[in-house]
Order: structure tokens, then sequence, then C-alpha cells
């Protein structure tokens, strides 16, 4: 039976995605925890989060539980989500803190002076609602999911990778930034597949199944 832990440092509502990984998991023990022992042993680790980039850092030092998602992230299948997929790179401008390293690059708020649609109009900030997500490269966690559709974002930063070969995909929003990651046993999105309906319920389904 699989065990999986979704990493709880007291950022978000978490009992969707842990809703979300049930209703697709069959029997899979879910549980949600700030226990780094827990984190360890869990076959499959899900790192979600929303809110600051900076008050995650200091909650997930807080909790000790830095150690934990590093060490995850290094050997287990490994879903990141939003803050989750933020807080995997090295640095952000929100609050001008340093992330866990996992990947090169960067986190970078939306440039006001560019938030303009094909037509000239205005776009808001933060990103907030459904968008395309364009593979950049087959992934075994795109599976049975088109090209072009279409996923729940909400966000104000988003991740510029020093290094194109991990991109997996991109989403365009006054510019084009990268809406997923992936390397070796790692798989991380800025969207929430826990509220994308269908799309979001396959691409956990994918997780769920994907032995990297």
């Amino acid at each position: 039976m699989t065990d999986v832990a979704v990493i709880d440092y007291g950022m978000g509502n978490l009992r969707s995605v842990e809703k979300a990984i049930e209703h697709v998991a069959g029997g899979a023990i879910v549980r949600v925890t700030d226990d780094p022992e827990v984190v360890m042993r869990a076959e499959r680790v899900v790192f979600p989060g929303q809110g600051a980039m900076p008050d995650c850092i200091a909650e997930l030092e807080g909790r000790g539980l830095h150690q934990a998602v590093v060490e995850a992230a290094a050997k287990k299948p490994f879903l990141g989500i939003c803050i989750g997929q933020q807080m995997l790179f090295d640095h952000s401008q929100e609050g001008d803190v340093p992330g866990l390293g996992i990947f090169a690059g960067q986190v970078r708020r939306f440039p006001d002076e560019k938030m303009v649609d094909a037509a000239g109009l205005r776009l808001k900030v933060p990103h907030m609602g459904w968008n395309e997500v364009w593979h950049h490269r087959e992934h075994p966690l795109w599976r049975d999911i088109p090209d072009g559709d279409r996923f729940y974002f909400v966000h104000s930063y988003y991740v510029d990778s020093a290094d194109d070969s991990v991109i997996a995909a991109h989403t365009d929003y006054g510019v084009r930034f990268t809406s997923a990651v992936a390397r070796d046993n790692i798989f991380a999105v800025q969207f929430h597949p826990e509220k994308s309906a269908r799309a979001g319920l396959q691409l956990l389904t994918n997780f769920m199944h994907w032995n990297p």
C-alpha cells in the first residue's frame, strides 16, 4: 500500500490536496504531516503551500523540515505545488530570501509594466484563475493531459530557471513563465492540481503511478 506524505509547514489549506490524492489513489495512506520522520519514511512526498515566501521558509526551518524536504527530493517521487515549486529554487525576490537550492534559478515577481494581454488590456497581479499549460517535453505526469490543457493558478511570483533542460511546461500571462519543472524524481508545478478539475486529478493520478 502506497504511503504519501503531504508536508505541512503551516502555510495553506492542505486538506484539499489530501482529499484530491485520496480520491485518485484508492487505498493509499495519505498523511498531512509536519513530522520530519514521517516525511522520510513515506514512499511519495507532496510539497504544497501558499503564502509569502519569507514566511514559508521561516516555518519550514522552524519546524525542522528543511533537511527532510531536501532528502526526500533527492530520492523518492516528489511533487511540488505552487510555493512548493518556488521554494525549490535558489532565491526569491519576494522578501529577498534564499530558497532550498535544489534547482538553479530565481523566483521573480510579474513585471507590472509588461502585464498586458494580446489586445493591450491590463492584466491583474496576482495571476488568478484558469490558464493554458504548454508542455516542453514528454513526461509521465503529462500522460492523458493534452498539450495546452487548462489549470488553476493563484500567484504573483514565478520561477525563472537557470537551466532550460528542467523546464517541463510554460504558461503565458503578460510574460512567458515556467509553470512546471522536472528532473529525475522531482516534478513541480506553479498551478494547483487539486483545484484544476479533470486535468489536475489526472496529474495527481499520474504522480501516484510514477516510478522514476
